[in-house]
């Protein structure tokens, strides 16, 4: 056995020197760079490398078949430091790395990990191999300009120190920054213990890795040992860190490996071809080696087929006083956790969101606060908003044509939610539209989507396929799509009071009332002096009429006597009180309610109408009714504005018009706000909301939802709306008022009747009276007509009292 210090001069002139002579396996290096050249040696001479220190995610099995990692792949603690990231809901991330294979390496894999969970890298600062510190200083100046404060820093100690010591100076390292470091840090301060506060300080909040290894009694007598020899030997307590722990338990896989090499009969052999020794049992060994299974000082060690270990894991520290503190860990089998890996093991793996927890942590500038991770750049950058130039509906969204400036609702929704941010944000609105024709509102979506503006205001409907390429924010006002038909005054005529009951309802109430009253007097004759009148037939079957009649208003004067009678009269009143108030119902809405026109009564009715349908040019309404509701693309109409939309539902479907048109709730509120010959049938059959539209994984959009939803809480959002959106009654208000007066024209046929039977009451009452004076007297004085008509009432009444 030879060793190989890291400080020779030459590590791959002296390993080099290995293909002349006869190994049979290797172990190490510490560095990932000199790994690779390592592992070629180790190709070409067919002999094993276990590598306690090459994490270098790109060193694979395909391309270095003897290659054997007896630690953690980077691929891993990238894949643990992604799901912090996204644990705490940041998609934005500075990556500092130093600008060779591994650092490059191990970025490109901690970005392909934040895209699985829809995060990104948005800046990448490399420094060179061996920066100095005007370097670091103009890279951590850029890295200030930047709007992310989530940085990853992946670098080796020295200069990873250094990172931090300049990032103090410039204030990086205080409230709202977030420092991530990779493994490096951890292994330094484990290896060396705690460094000199001042050097502390410089990296107090930040987070960092270790590759985790499980306790136990052996690992706690190990480092007892080693503690002991360190201050024996070297006189100072040198720390033990995870790669030495995986580098002693890298030297017992091989001895185990090769006692079960020789114990199958495996000898050392080798072949030499142009000059090199090449080891005859390298595949067998190597196959023993990956066929190990050992309880080591890192806890289990197995390899999977490819030579790496089993169940990575690493432990999540933040750094804290002049201390380390463990916040959590991470392994591969069940995500973040404050439970050690080890117990999970035995429990069915759970990655769910729920099963996600990490203690709390003490953030830069000592906060416990969880950062929000990002701030608007602070490079000068002013914002390019887009906003429609609307042609009607100008109270939503307009420009003025004196000022040049936009206004309308949605932009003082906007100005009221930029100004509760905790950030200034510069920008300007870049208008699109001539004023005269409506402007192509996927087109500028588009234009967000390719960058050439940074976001869009104005009246956009938060639909599926617009948020596939954008990210919109709090709807800041609800929306749907409703049915506007036209609709008329049916204007109520002499006989109205006619119309509630058809002419079978009324022949059924009249049967209805003689039969209770026929069936009533039949109870009641026998045992009701009121029902017998003396025998008389024509006063019996008056009483019947009467009696049937006057229950209908509840007048009834006869009393009811028998028990079947009063049961039949029970049932009778409970239904003349249920036709009696449908009636009235009827009759009042016939006489003040406005009718519609068509048959139209919802979004049902009208695509089984197959007349045809008006739709706002460029609304998402069109494909929402053609993909959604089937309905065939040729029966719908583009409109272009309020005008068209009333000229074609004058027209009507038979004459070239529509029969009713789909818009959004705010415009059709505007439009019925001045036109009140049209009205909205049915409900709303799909609800949506208008929202700002940004560029995907926009840190913006989130925060202007907030404000928006402030803007919702303390009533100014419904001040805005009211301000623009909230309209009188339509022009023709006073005359709806006045038409909803009742007038003479509706009631003169019941006066009519009335007064027709009045007439004829006194014709008949005078003609019997003519007809018994000329009975009794023959011819006299109107005088003497006149007293007989009184004198006969009187006899009348004093012979009804006797």
């Amino acid at each position: 056995m030879q060793l190989l210090h890291r400080h020779d001069r030459s590590i791959i002139h002296i390993a080099l020197k290995f293909m002349e002579n006869n190994i049979v396996a290797m172990i190490g290096p510490q560095w990932s760079l000199i790994a690779q050249i390592i592992s070629h040696i180790a190709n070409n001479l067919q002999v094993p490398l276990l590598s306690y220190g090459a994490t270098d995610p790109t060193l694979s099995c395909l391309q270095f078949p003897y290659l054997v990692r007896t630690t953690q792949s980077d691929t891993f603690q990238m894949q643990s430091i992604a799901e912090i990231i996204d644990y705490y809901q940041w998609r934005q991330v500075i990556a500092i790395y130093i600008d060779h294979e591994y650092g490059r390496n191990g970025i490109s894999a901690l970005g392909d990990k934040l895209a699985e969970r829809r995060c990104k890298i948005t800046f990448k600062a490399a420094l060179p191999p061996e920066p100095d510190n005007k370097d670091i200083i103009d890279l951590l100046i850029k890295v200030g300009m930047q709007e992310s404060r989530i940085i990853v820093l992946h670098a080796n100690p020295a200069v990873g120190i250094t990172i931090f010591s300049v990032a103090k100076s410039l204030g990086m390292m205080e409230n709202g920054y977030v420092w991530i470091a990779t493994d490096w840090l951890v292994a330094l301060l484990d290896s060396t213990g705690a460094l000199d506060q001042q050097t502390m300080d410089y990296m107090q909040g930040v987070l960092s890795l270790r590759m985790h290894t499980a306790d136990s009694t052996r690992k706690a007598t190990f480092a007892s040992r080693w503690s002991e020899l360190a201050n024996k030997y070297s006189g100072s307590n040198i720390g033990l860190h995870s790669y030495g722990l995986y580098a002693y338990d890298s030297v017992w896989v091989l001895a185990r490996a090769l006692d079960a090499f020789f114990n199958e009969g495996g000898s050392i052999l080798f072949s030499n071809a142009s000059k090199l020794s090449l080891f005859n049992g390298g595949k067998l060994l190597l196959n023993k080696i990956k066929r190990i299974r050992m309880e080591g000082l890192t806890g289990l060690v197995q390899f999977d087929p490819d030579g790496n270990l089993i169940h990575p894991a690493y432990d999540i520290i933040n750094v804290v006083g002049s201390g380390l503190k463990m916040i959590g860990y991470w392994s591969n089998y069940s995500g973040l956790s404050v439970i050690s890996p080890e117990k999970l093991y035995n429990m069915p793996p759970n990655k769910s969101s729920v099963n996600q927890k990490l203690n709390n942590v003490i953030w830069p500038g000592d906060m416990v606060i969880k950062p929000r991770g990002w701030v608007f750049a602070n490079n000068g950058k002013e914002l390019k908003i887009g906003v429609i130039n609307r042609p009607f509906f100008q109270e939503i969204l307009s420009k003025d044509l004196e000022t040049g400036t936009v206004k309308g609702y949605c932009i003082d929704v906007f100005t009221a939610a930029m100004n509760l941010l905790d950030y200034p944000v510069h920008y300007k609105f870049i208008p699109f539209g001539d004023g005269l024709n409506m402007p192509d509102y996927q087109e500028i979506l588009y234009k967000v989507a390719a960058g050439e503006i940074d976001g869009v205001v104005g009246d956009y409907a938060i639909v599926t396929n617009r948020t596939l390429i954008l990210d919109f924010t709090q709807p800041y006002i609800e929306s749907g799509l409703v049915i506007v038909a036209p609709l008329k005054k049916l204007r109520s005529n002499a006989w109205a009071f006619s119309r509630p009951f058809t002419l079978k309802l009324w022949c059924a109430t009249g049967v209805a009332i003689v039969l209770v009253g026929v069936v009533v007097w039949i109870l009641e004759r026998r045992v009701n002096e009121e029902f017998r009148h003396g025998g008389n037939p024509r006063k019996q079957i008056f009483t019947i009429f009467w009696f049937g009649f006057s229950t209908m208003f509840f007048c009834q004067q006869e009393e009811i006597r028998s028990t079947l009678g009063r049961i039949i009269m029970i049932v009778w009143l409970f239904v003349v009180l249920i036709i009696q108030s449908s009636y009235m119902a009827s009759l009042t809405s016939i006489l003040t309610v406005q009718q519609l026109s068509s048959s139209i009564r919802g979004i049902d009715t009208l695509i089984a109408s197959g007349e045809s349908i008006g739709f706002a040019a460029g609304s998402f309404a069109e494909n929402y009714m053609v993909q959604e509701l089937n309905i065939p693309r040729s029966r719908l109409k583009s409109l272009a504005s309020p005008d068209e939309y009333i000229r074609n539902l004058e027209l009507g479907p038979n004459n070239g018009g529509i029969a009713a048109f789909v818009d959004e709730r705010p415009y059709v509120e505007l439009f019925l706000s001045t036109q009140c010959q049209f009205t909205t049938v049915g409900s709303e059959f799909t609800k949506a909301g208008w929202g700002f539209a940004f560029p995907r994984d926009s840190l913006l959009a989130v925060d202007v939802s907030t404000a928006i939803l402030k803007l919702s809480e303390n009533g100014d959002l419904q001040k805005i709306r009211d301000k623009w959106l909230t309209r009188s009654a339509c022009r023709s208000a006073n005359n709806e008022l006045d038409s909803d007066r009742l007038r003479l024209s509706s009631f003169w046929g019941l006066f009519l009747i009335i007064g027709l039977a009045c007439f004829f009451a006194i014709l008949i009452y005078l003609s019997l009276a003519l007809y018994k004076y000329i009975q009794f007297a023959g011819k006299c004085s109107i005088r003497e007509f006149l007293s007989f008509v009184w004198l006969t009432e009187r006899g009348g009444e004093i012979q009804s009292k006797s």
